[in-house]
Order: C-alpha cells, then structure tokens, then sequence
C-alpha cells in the first residue's frame, strides 16, 4: 500500500525515488515488521493469557511439564508481523507475492484449527493426523496449480535446478503440481516438528529466511540471475521483500521465545513458516536447494520418519525419543545448549547453500 501510495510521488519529492528500489523496501519491511513483533508481543501475551491460551505439554516429557500453560499461538503474532509490512511495502500487483502470502495464511489457517483443538480439548493431540494431512494437501494442490496456470501464461518455469549442476534442468511439466505438494507437505510439517524446544524453531527459521531473501533477490536480478546461471524471473524480485518480513518477524517473536520462553509459535506459526519456506523457495526455483538452506528441518523430519519406520518394521526405536532435538536432551544435553548448536548448523548450511550458487 505505501508503495503505490508514495512512489507516484517521487516526482514531486525525488527522495521517494529510493521506494523503487527493492533493497530499501526489504529494509524497510524487515524494520517494521520487527518492530510490529517486538511492540506488539506483551499485549499479545497478555491477550493469550487472559483466554487461557496455554501450553499443553506431552506426558513423557517430564523436563518440559514448568512450560505447562505458557502461552501459545503466538504464530498469529508472526503472521501479522510479516504479513502487513509485505503488503505495505510490495508491489501488489505481483502474482508471486499474492501466491506466497495466501499459502503462508492457509497453511496457518491449518495450524490455528489444530492449536485451537488442543486448547479446547486440554491436550497435545488437536487435529486428526488424516485431515491435518488433508487441509495441508489442499492448501499445497492450490498452490501447484497457480503455479501451473502462471507457467501457461509464460510467467513461471516448471523447470527444475539441481544444485552444482548447470545444464541439468529437466522440465516436469504438469507433474509439477505434485511435486509442490510433496515440497510444501514435507516443509510445513519439518518445521512443526522442530517446535520443540524454546527458540529453536523461530531461530533456524529466521537464518533461512535471510538466505532466501537473498536467493530471491538475486533470482529478480537480471544480471546476477545471468551469471549465476539460475532461471531469472523479474516478478520474483518482490518476493525478497517478503522474506525480509519474515525475517524482522522472526528475530522479534524470537526476543519473547527465547529460552526460557515466554510464549509459543504453536502449529498456526510452525505450518505458516514452513509452508512460507517451501512456496518462496519453490517460486524462485531453488526447491532443491532448500534442503541445503534449512538442513537443520531435513534431519529433524527424518529423525521422525526413522523412528517411525523402524518401530513399525522391527519394533525397535532408534532414537530415546523423536524428533533429534528430544534424543539430545535425553542423553544428556541442556536446552539452551541443543539450541546453541543446531543455530550453528543452520547458520554453517545456510551459508553454504549461498555458495553453492558459485560452484554451479
């Protein structure tokens, strides 16, 4: 909205010639929505607490039974964090931008309905796992088949690009609409499973999304697009303005889920941030390099679906407990200690997945 609003001005006032420049609105979007989140965080914590909005912690995780009634949901904070400084400071008429936000607000509209069950119910179970699955299946489905209707109208790519190789870039076509769903499904839940311990989630999210700001910033750039070898996309340029919201959303919210934590992400923020990491990361081609970009995700959703897998084939654990972060505490790690050195990976991943670009 302040886009259109003031830069037709900047012939009147040449200062407000610096709002064309995407680098100033991702500054200036990335400012306000951290401090929307910083300012805004005690009246939501208030707010949660006055609804008796807490915290409901699984059984057999005794050193977690104090964070019993935190306040939680605070994944709405989040979203209106990252969401109104996007659409104040973006370009509105970008289709990417629309795809991006409107995934990010349905995949959360998913995690407020199971938060809002676990509330209710007094229990860490909300949603049936089936028609969880199912509203985040529809959820990825319309976001494939945007992106399918923006590659008919010459828009978008159903290309893909594999890390480190330059020439290998198979077309799927129709077949892409699938594809998205499996990278959406696979993200959204990737990070709800690494909401576990205080910070961890919103800390290895944030590193992301500063990677991908960058990844979509140089995707929109016609001449680092070039000589990077990546599918360049104009549009695409605007979606940096989106991921530097995330970003100031994240490290605000971060202040009020550091360890010890005072108030909760819940699944309305988890699925939202992970469904925000997949779409943006689908929309500038970089879908196979994300795994790279938030590594720390990838072992905690595998860690699950291991534990899984060879319960039910064998009966046999191989973890004390899933996702990783849980096995850690439980062979003797403190908290803020797990936390400290999965940020280190995310950070060292994320950083190499930037230099990844070059080695192409």
């Amino acid at each position: 909205m302040l886009y259109h609003l003031l830069y037709p001005l900047h012939t009147q006032f040449s200062a407000l010639n610096v709002i064309q420049y995407i680098t100033f609105r991702t500054a200036a979007a990335g400012l306000t929505a951290f401090v929307i989140s910083l300012t805004m965080g005690p009246w939501t914590i208030r707010t949660l607490r006055e609804f008796q909005i807490g915290q409901v912690v699984r059984d057999e995780l005794a050193t977690h039974q104090s964070k019993a009634g935190t306040p939680t949901m605070g994944g709405l904070l989040i979203l209106a964090a990252a969401i109104v400084p996007t659409l104040a400071w973006v370009d509105l008429t970008n289709a990417y931008v629309w795809v991006a936000v409107l995934s990010t607000l349905g995949f959360g509209l998913v995690g407020f309905l199971d938060d809002y069950l676990k509330v209710v119910r007094q229990t860490h179970r909300g949603l049936r796992p089936r028609y969880k699955l199912i509203g985040q299946g529809a959820v990825a489905a319309a976001v494939g088949l945007s992106l399918l209707w923006l590659s008919e109208q010459g828009l978008y790519s159903t290309e893909l690009i594999f890390p480190f190789f330059k020439q290998f870039t198979p077309d799927l076509g129709v077949l892409y609409v699938p594809f998205a769903v499996l990278v959406l499904l696979f993200w959204s839940n990737a990070v709800n499973f690494t909401d576990g311990l205080d910070g961890l989630a919103i800390s290895t999210f944030t590193i992301a999304a500063a990677a991908l700001t960058a990844l979509a910033y140089v995707t929109g750039h016609a001449i680092f697009a070039e000589y990077l070898l990546l599918v360049h996309f104009l549009p695409a340029a605007e979606l940096t303005v989106f991921c530097g919201a995330l970003v100031g959303a994240g490290l605000g919210f971060l202040w009020y889920n550091s360890y010890p934590a005072g108030l909760f992400m819940g699944d309305v923020g988890s699925l939202a941030l992970g469904g925000a990491l997949g779409t943006v990361a689908i929309l500038i081609k970089q879908e196979l390099l994300l795994p790279i970009v938030g590594a720390v995700f990838v072992i905690e959703a595998l860690s699950v679906i291991i534990q899984v897998g060879s319960f039910k084939l064998t009966g046999q654990r191989v973890f004390r407990m899933a996702p990783l972060h849980h096995h850690c505490e439980l062979i003797g790690w403190s908290e803020p200690k797990v936390i400290s050195r999965f940020l280190i990976v995310a950070v060292v991943c994320a950083c190499f997945s930037l230099a990844t670009l070059k080695l192409r």
